[in-house]
């Protein structure tokens, strides 16, 4: 017997498009770790792609925030797209709070092709009582009554059982955590269990902002552990959350500090400006190429390799 003619020819398969792949994060001139880019809880100047078409014009490498929840699907595309992108989630109680699983799914949608750890912000919706010097949007008539408050620590100021559960977690993750809008005592208790659990990194996510209050001053203390980096925005000292002379002590005198912009507001400057002002307020501080270098490129970098 003899078996039967195929009804459909077969053919090797097309070869799939070759892809272009983004500039590297260590031959970038410098990474940007906070950049908002729509869709977020507010509405945002720029997307993805575009922001990552002007980051690239410029040899530079973001990673995406959105207060909605991750940017690591977002941030894959891109790259995908040939752009120097990638990613993080905020824990906010929209986007499952604590739930383990957020992260971890986050993490897979992130890749492994960028090399760079994901993000991990903890809450940014806290509840606490600070009115906003951005003119800002909501995306979405969901979001009229903004969200749900969601804080680190309980009304003992007790870090919850389930942010110790997540930093102990966090130690086998390919992820930075990220303080978020913690007010100044709870970054404390983060950095204390951060070095008892001897996790391996910990960004003290914008502390000048007023929700947080902690001064150049304070971080000498409150940073000093080598697995602790300095997050110092320039969008806390341009909406003057931040006096010049912290923002410049900042800069000049931590270590592991890393310079991030916060922007993407539509109310605020865009990408190019940003680095204009950047050069400016660096020799304004007096920094030397070096710090520049490393403030920029050189911490962001070792924060957030694999």
């Amino acid at each position: 017997m003899t078996s039967a003619e195929p009804t459909e020819r077969t053919t090797a398969a097309e070869p799939a498009a070759e892809r272009p792949t983004p500039q590297a994060p260590r031959d970038a001139r410098f990474i940007d770790v906070h950049y908002h880019v729509g869709p977020d809880a507010y509405l945002r100047r720029h997307t993805a792609a575009t922001a990552g078409e002007v980051y690239a014009g410029h040899d530079g490498w973001v990673v995406l925030k959105n207060h909605l929840g991750s940017t690591a699907a977002q941030a894959w595309e891109a790259r995908m797209q040939g752009l120097p992108v990638s990613g993080s989630i905020v824990l906010n109680d929209l986007a499952g709070g604590f739930d383990l699983r957020a992260v971890e799914q986050a993490v897979i949608q992130h890749g492994e092709d960028s090399g760079l750890r994901l993000i991990v912000h903890l809450p940014t919706v806290t509840g606490r009582t600070h009115r906003s010097r951005l003119a800002r949007t909501p995306s979405h008539p969901l979001l009229a009554n903004g969200q749900r408050p969601l804080t680190v620590a309980d009304d003992n100021h007790v870090l919850r059982p389930e942010v110790r559960e997540l930093l102990r977690a966090a130690r086998d993750l390919p992820v930075v955590i990220s303080t978020g809008h913690a007010d100044g005592n709870e970054v404390r208790l983060l950095v204390d269990e951060a070095v008892r659990l001897d996790l391996p990194r910990l960004m003290l996510n914008q502390p000048a902002n007023p929700m947080t209050g902690l001064t150049c001053k304070d971080l000498v203390e409150v940073a000093a552990a080598e697995q602790v980096w300095t997050e110092q925005t320039a969008l806390t000292r341009l909406l003057e959350y931040q006096d010049w002379t912290d923002f410049a002590d900042v800069l000049s005198l931590l270590p592991r500090v890393v310079y991030s912009s916060d922007l993407g507001q539509p109310s605020q400057m865009d990408i190019e400006p940003w680095l204009k002002w950047s050069r400016e307020a660096f020799d304004r501080a007096g920094l030397t190429p070096e710090r520049v270098s490393e403030i920029t490129h050189a911490e962001p970098l070792k924060m957030l390799s694999l």
